[in-house]
């Protein structure tokens, strides 16, 4: 019981990321993300004291390849971000949603070409469904939907590098946000000397440093959740955090839902709901 409202708290918070960073519209995707990123890293800091892991921290860092390779996952994340972030700020939330409806497809796909997995008939099936749910909304469109792509890529492979990586879950995002936070910081204090910042706005200055903290909220409720529940368990609940952000954007925001993205989601969650039958099947066996 414990397990499921773990990991429901997890995927409901992140399925209310858009109403959070709607709040911080007028604020610069780019300055966003140096404050989730530091903030971030602050939190889990503080939560590692707490725990007495750092000891932890210290083997990751003195394991040059195991750095090294949370850089990239810590590229992986950030572009992820900042892309949502973006997202959001523009009114494209629909698009976000699309992404992570898809990104369970790609890292199956992810996982035949690095990991060496192999894919049952209709696990084939499904990722060949949501293909052809984008071509559609390409060729209707006219355009590619590059912020879908992007976040299912991006969030795709930060879940293969991080399965790779020997790290635990709380050392390992405060590595990754270690990384990358000399260059946050260095941006964030070039604004503030500019005068161009948000930071000095009162206003404002809570909301940043929030996301510092409702960016590792999840991972811990998560991380909690994963450790109870069964694998297919987790595959059900994780659609809240798309179906979130779907009616979001279409029922709160009212971004346009055109008949091309219908038939393109229509394809997608066919895909899921073979995907997800299947992979229950097969743990059940």
């Amino acid at each position: 019981m414990m397990g499921a409202a773990y990991a429901l708290g997890a995927f409901l918070i992140w399925g209310g990321f858009p109403v959070f960073f709607k709040l911080l519209d007028q604020v610069p995707a780019l300055e966003v993300l140096g404050h989730r990123i530091v903030w971030s890293m602050v939190f889990m800091g503080l939560l590692l004291l707490f725990l007495g892991r750092w000891r932890a921290v210290g083997e990751t860092l003195a394991n040059r390849r195991l750095v090294l390779t949370l850089g990239l996952s810590a590229l992986m994340i950030s572009t992820n971000w900042l892309v949502f972030i973006w997202a959001v700020n523009e009114g494209r939330i629909l698009e976000t949603s699309l992404g992570y409806f898809i990104s369970p497809l790609v890292s199956v796909v992810l996982g035949v070409v690095f990991l060496k997995e192999s894919m049952r008939p209709w696990q084939w099936i499904a990722v060949f469904l949501a293909v052809i749910g984008v071509v559609i909304l390409v060729a209707q469109a006219g355009q590619l939907p590059w912020v879908s792509l992007v976040l299912a890529l991006s969030f795709a492979f930060y879940g293969l590098i991080r399965k790779v990586a020997k790290v635990d879950a709380f050392t390992g995002l405060f590595v990754e946000t270690l990384i990358v936070a000399p260059l946050a910081l260095v941006f964030l204090v070039y604004l503030v000397i500019d005068g161009s910042g948000s930071f000095t706005n009162l206003g404002l200055d809570g909301l940043l440093i929030l996301s510092g903290v409702i960016t590792a909220l999840p991972l811990i409720l998560y991380v909690q959740g994963a450790k109870r529940l069964r694998l297919s368990t987790i595959g059900l609940i994780m659609y809240i955090t798309p179906t979130s952000h779907f009616a979001l954007a279409v029922f709160v925001y009212g971004e346009p839902f055109t008949t091309a993205h219908l038939i393109c989601f229509a394809f997608i969650w066919t895909g899921l709901a073979i995907y997800t039958f299947d992979a229950s099947r097969a743990l059940s066996d």
